[in-house]
């Protein structure tokens, strides 16, 4: 075969442009600092970066994300609970310091402040948020754990009981004796005397709620309470509105009619003689029950043959309309219904948590969950029953209403014997020593309830520490919980990190170019094709001309 000068020409400029084609490949790699450009170039580096970039790209969610975000939501789920355990220690603390039975009127008054205050700010801590969503609250992170402000509006709501639920309530009856001054004392109707003043036990189930007032109203129905349970036989039994008696704390309840007619001093007194009375008592949200009553729930029990029903539950369905800052939710702990009223003035039934009363279901906790990592998740929320209970608040208002009956009979006390001061320093003031005797007897009762209320008093502070404690236990196991998790969720982000410089070593590996390599090929290209133009230039000056 003839090679021929054109021909030489045509095979040295395809080689300078194939050259070049390779310079410019080499230059676009130290340009971009990737090995492909598109993914023609090399399909096998473009399928590996993508599931590669896809790697990387769900790590760093994870680790960048979902992870930083967990970890912020557990810290301050953590110190709230701190706090709520910090606040039921100071609590303890001043129960111990209240059982003591030498206690002066003003020792009683600072730990009643205290105590007070101490309730008042128990729930607060938790309606605690993080980026704006309650932390406590399950799915319903939009709703704040307690009313936030005072407010009406009607829930109906079904709290799920046992027979632990069920405990005694002591009642002391100070008749008149709060009511006696210097004006008065004198009266006919202030004789009171030693043996007027009583002490009384009574069954009840105390309502998760106080100040059920709304329900007052004899004549709806609706609006007094029922009881539904299945007795020790296996039979579903209701105690429907009918059957209770409305009665408030002071309330004197009679029965029978003339000549046969008694007379109770409270509801406490009534229902502790009569077995089968069964009393609803509204601002204190008890239920008061006759010794048949208690029998009859104490008789439920569960059985072993039906799994999945509890015949040991009691439900009690009542009302409360009138709600004060603080109050817990409803809806984050029971079944219940709300009526709310739409910008129309229409009232529409919302209905919360359904699945707790339909032994169908299963009554699952509101949890919330991150994905952290490859098939990884973490709970990160404690739900409010599990550590706001109600109990906490009601012993504190049980407590601090029996230290307050004692400040009051202290303080009646004290206004009785500066009367007597007064009749001795002034003995013309009775010349028949009339007052006298009835202060002298109005000092006796007085003595004898105060001796009672503290009796009571310290039963409480002393049954308080023991329920209190129950709840710090509580508390403390949502922190170690709390705590488990950040500590597996420290696992998972050292792990996460770990896999995320793997991943991105990976990656890097795959896509992007060996730059002193590069470096090195493209000096050599650029040799390369400085060269042959050199040749071809050499070639090309020769033709057929030339040897003519």
């Amino acid at each position: 075969m003839r090679i021929t000068n054109r021909i030489m020409q045509r095979n040295n400029l395809s080689n300078i442009n194939t050259n070049k084609i390779y310079q410019n490949k080499l230059s676009n790699q130290m340009s971009s600092q990737k090995k492909i450009n598109r993914p023609s170039d090399d399909p096998v580096i473009a399928i590996r970066a993508l599931r590669l970039r896809s790697n990387v790209t769900e790590i760093t969610q994870y680790y960048s994300k979902n992870i930083p975000d967990a970890e912020s939501w557990l810290k301050v789920t953590e110190d709230a609970i701190s706090n709520l355990s910090q606040i039921i220690t100071n609590m303890i603390a001043r129960c111990n310091k209240g059982v003591n039975s030498y206690l002066k009127t003003e020792d009683r008054s600072i730990i009643l402040k205290e105590l007070k205050a101490l309730g008042e700010s128990v729930y607060a801590t938790g309606d605690a948020d993080y980026a704006g969503r309650y932390v406590f609250t399950g799915f319903r992170t939009d709703t704040s754990l307690s009313f936030l402000e005072a407010k009406e509006q009607k829930y109906t709501i079904t709290e799920q009981l046992d027979s632990s639920a069920i405990d005694t309530v002591t009642k002391v009856d100070t008749d008149k004796l709060l009511d006696i001054n210097a004006n008065n004392f004198a009266d006919a109707g202030m004789a009171v005397e030693e043996d007027d003043i009583t002490s009384v036990e009574a069954y009840r189930i105390r309502l998760a709620y106080n100040n059920c007032v709304d329900a007052g109203d004899p004549a709806d129905a609706t609006l007094m309470p029922s009881i539904k349970f299945i007795d020790k036989d296996g039979n579903p039994q209701t105690w429907g509105p009918t059957d209770f008696e409305l009665m408030h704390p002071y309330d004197k309840p009679t029965t029978g009619a003339p000549p046969t007619t008694t007379t109770y001093s409270s509801p406490y007194d009534y229902v502790a003689a009569n077995k089968d009375a069964l009393v609803y008592v509204p601002e204190t949200g008890e239920l008061l029950l006759g010794a048949d009553r208690y029998d009859q729930l104490m008789g439920t029990k569960d059985r072993e043959s039906t799994p999945n029903i509890n015949e040991a539950e009691i439900q009690v369905t009542y009302t409360k309309s009138n709600w004060e800052k603080g109050d817990l939710r409803p809806e984050h702990y029971f079944y219940c219904k709300a009526e709310v009223k739409d910008a129309e003035g229409n009232t529409d039934i919302v209905e919360y948590n359904d699945s707790y009363i339909d032994p169908k279901l299963s009554a699952e906790h509101q949890i919330i969950e991150y994905d952290v990592g490859y098939n990884q998740t973490i709970r990160i929320n404690s739900t409010a029953d599990e550590c706001f209970k109600h109990g906490i608040g009601r012993e504190v208002y049980d407590i601090v209403n029996a230290m307050q009956d004692v400040l009051d009979l202290e303080g009646a006390q004290t206004d009785i014997d500066n009367i007597i001061k007064g009749l001795e320093a002034d003995p013309a003031s009775d010349p028949d020593g009339s007052k006298m005797e009835i202060l002298q007897k109005q000092q006796a009762a007085v003595k004898k309830a105060l001796e009672l209320a503290k009796q009571k008093e310290q039963s409480l502070f002393a049954g308080g520490i023991t329920e209190l404690q129950k709840y710090l236990s509580d508390a403390n196991l949502c922190v170690t919980d709390c705590g488990s998790r950040s500590s597996k969720l420290e696992l998972i982000k050292n792990r996460s990190q770990n896999q995320k410089t793997t991943y991105e070593t990976l990656k890097s590996e795959n896509e992007d170019i060996d730059i002193t390599e590069v470096a090195i090929e493209l000096s050599a290209a650029e040799l390369t094709y400085d060269a042959a133009l050199m040749a071809a230039g050499k070639v090309m000056q020769n033709t057929l001309l030339n040897f003519i």
